[in-house]
């Protein structure tokens, strides 16, 4: 069964993956093509569903974007 983690309004999951990601200057498209290369499937509609907060994350693509972002649990969860 897959996992997912649900966002809230105080907790923004993909608020913190936005922040984050644009700090070290990468693009949607970028992150969506490395998560590919890492087996990690997700479309850039997804991503951005996942940041604006409309959509859950699957733990799977929590953690390939914690390793690609190369940032930490507590700073994605915060």
């Amino acid at each position: 069964m897959e996992q997912k983690i649900k966002q809230s309004r105080n907790r923004s999951i993909g608020k913190n993956i936005r922040e984050i990601r644009i700090k070290k200057g990468i693009g949607q498209t970028e992150l969506v093509r490395l998560l590919d290369l890492q087996g990690t499937s997700i479309t850039r509609e997804c991503l951005v569903k996942i940041e604006r907060g409309t959509q859950h994350i699957r733990v799977d693509q929590l953690e390939a974007i914690k390793d690609l972002l190369n940032t930490t649990y507590d700073e994605l969860l915060k």
